[in-house]
């Protein structure tokens, strides 16, 4: 079911079962006019007011709640979840069976891995220097490996990888390399 009021480009290829709540866009064209091949898998459910940028791969059973934002040439698994609010920049790694919940930010070139959970308000950044003339050369997204969870609130610095099956506090500025199966709180964020 797509709403009346939902806006699907030509170049979006959708899966069975899929339904487009009111006034979302899907398939939105790149900065360049461009409109690269959409694809969202079987049993979608996309709620209002969400945008997908053109030239996104998605899988099966992907919903997101009201207002987010998915910018362009991401490549998103099956049974994936993207909450309220929550901005996905370009090219992006989620695999499968991961949850990102409400008003989350993940910036370009993250990796998101297999079941990973991603907590409210969470921002993962990939800009070591910011507002400088390089800025952009030099973008490096945090890695999430398989099942590792980030509580709500937290901060996650470029290119840190938080290792599998981890788990990051609630709160917690996240600064270095987070080892497999550990658990770090804090500012910064600490074994203890």
């Amino acid at each position: 079911m797509i709403a009346k009021t939902a806006v699907v480009y030509p170049h979006v290829k959708l899966g069975t079962n899929v339904v487009i709540e009111d006034y979302c866009i899907i398939g939105a064209p790149l900065r360049d006019g461009s409109t690269p091949e959409t694809i969202i898998g079987d049993n979608a459910h996309l709620r209002s007011f969400t945008v997908i940028y053109a030239g996104n791969k998605i899988g099966k059973n992907f919903q997101t709640g009201n207002k987010a934002n998915i910018r362009e040439n991401n490549i998103i698994g099956d049974n994936v979840s993207i909450g309220t609010m929550s901005v996905v920049e370009h090219q992006v790694l989620i695999e499968n069976n991961v949850r990102i919940h409400t008003n989350v930010f993940i910036p370009e070139f993250s990796q998101l891995k297999m079941g990973c959970w991603i907590g409210p308000h969470v921002v993962l950044t990939n800009a070591k220097h910011p507002n400088t003339p390089e800025t952009k050369n030099n973008l490096q997204g945090p890695i999430v490996q398989a099942a590792a969870v980030i509580g709500a609130n937290s901060t996650v610095s470029p290119g840190v990888e938080i290792g599998a099956q981890a788990l990051v506090g609630s709160g917690s500025n996240v600064t270095k390399n987070v080892e497999a199966k550990s658990v770090v709180f804090g500012n910064p964020a600490r074994r203890k």
